[in-house]
């Protein structure tokens, strides 16, 4: 399966000591070089500006790279924000923003060309709560989110590193699982998910055993935003091959 979110980290580089969450994984980072179309560029030429930032850029005025962001001038409005760490294309970034127009949406990504294909279909159908940042999703996290900020954050089929050596370049290790506790408004949610199963195993671990957040149920409780995901083409492909998606959702106390 095509993880959505995957992002590449450099080799040789670890971990790094960052107080107070510990450590998070390295976010050094390979951008992945790949052409845009010659449409997919001018809507990025023209869209850009006005929907997309480098997350260490600073490149609104007035803010500078560890500024957090203005997120009530950007979208216009105040409205509960949702994180999605890893977007891939967009294909459930798009479809869950359709869905909930009264919640504003960041998405974040590495791949230039993963943006410009959500950029596009953001133009096409006209949707105007998605906001995209190109960078890593630690260091988002760390300089341009606010502490208690978040109504949610969602991180679906994060690059699960399977070989034993690379499991400390995890995106949801203990550290950043801290650091989305912090970011998190009260009641705000964490929904991950993963079709691979020592993944799985460890991402239940850490977020369990983060104190801040408790395990939901979305059939008995209410949430402040859905955790209805549609199925990707990638997602089917993996369920017809007899992979199994576990889904988490945490909500933090």
């Amino acid at each position: 399966m095509r993880h959505h979110g995957r992002m590449h980290a450099q080799p040789g580089v670890g971990l790094r000591p960052d107080a107070p969450w510990g450590y998070l994984p390295a976010s050094s980072f390979r951008s992945r070089r790949s052409a845009l179309s010659d449409a997919q560029r001018q809507t990025w030429e023209r869209l850009w500006p006005q929907l997309g930032r480098q997350a260490d850029a600073g490149e609104t005025p007035g803010e500078t790279p560890d500024t957090p962001l203005d997120t009530r001038a950007w979208f216009g409005r105040s409205a509960p924000l949702v994180l999605e760490i890893g977007c891939g294309s967009g294909t459930s970034t798009l479809a869950m923003a359709q869905a909930e127009p009264d919640i504003d949406v960041i998405a974040v990504e590495i791949y230039r060309r993963g943006l410009a294909q959500l950029l596009c279909a953001i133009d096409a159908e006209q949707v105007g709560n998605i906001r995209l940042i190109r960078g890593n999703g630690v260091d988002v996290l760390k300089d341009l989110i606010a502490p208690r900020s978040l109504t949610g954050v969602r991180v679906f089929f994060p690059d699960p590193w399977p070989k034993a050596r690379h499991h400390k370049r995890r995106l949801l290790q203990t550290g950043t699982v801290s650091l989305i506790a912090d970011r998190l408004l009260p009641g705000g949610v964490l929904h991950a998910a993963t079709d691979h199963p020592g993944y799985a195993e460890h991402i239940g671990a850490v977020g369990d055993a983060e104190p801040r957040l408790v395990r939901a149920d979305p059939d008995s409780e209410s949430l402040p935003i859905s955790i209805s995901r549609p199925t990707t083409k990638y997602e089917t492909k993996a369920q017809e091959a007899g992979s199994h998606v576990c889904e988490f959702v945490w909500k933090r106390i």
